[in-house]
């Protein structure tokens, strides 16, 4: 069964949970600003997901231009971060057993869900 990483409030989640709700594929939605990622979540997010976690953080989001925008963190620095502040993370995330996409851009779910 597939995972959607999914914020209501986000207009690029919402278009990718709606996307995945066309399709046949079972999944289960978690909302991960009140369901916290752990910092081993986010780990095995970043495997499935083939990058490190700076290529993760949504560099628009207030709280990197405030605080974060110009400044270095190593590998377990950023995934603390990411995991103390979930809007930072991009979204909607899907994930499979095996494999995960950032749904930003339909196709990339289509990677995921099979239909390319």
């Amino acid at each position: 069964m597939l995972t959607i990483y999914h914020y209501p409030k986000c207009k690029t989640s919402r278009n990718g949970l709606s996307y995945l709700q066309s399709s046949s594929k079972a999944f289960q939605i978690r909302l991960f600003h009140t369901d916290i990622l752990s910092e081993s979540d986010i780990e095995r997010l970043l495997q499935k997901l083939n990058i490190e976690p700076q290529e993760l953080v949504r560099k628009n989001d207030p709280y990197y231009k405030e605080r974060l925008k110009g400044l270095t963190f190593n590998r377990k620095e950023w995934i603390k971060i990411l995991s103390q502040q979930p809007s930072l993370i991009k979204r909607p995330i899907i994930e499979s057993e095996y494999k995960a996409v950032i749904g930003d851009h339909l196709e990339n779910i289509d990677l995921i869900i099979g239909k390319l």
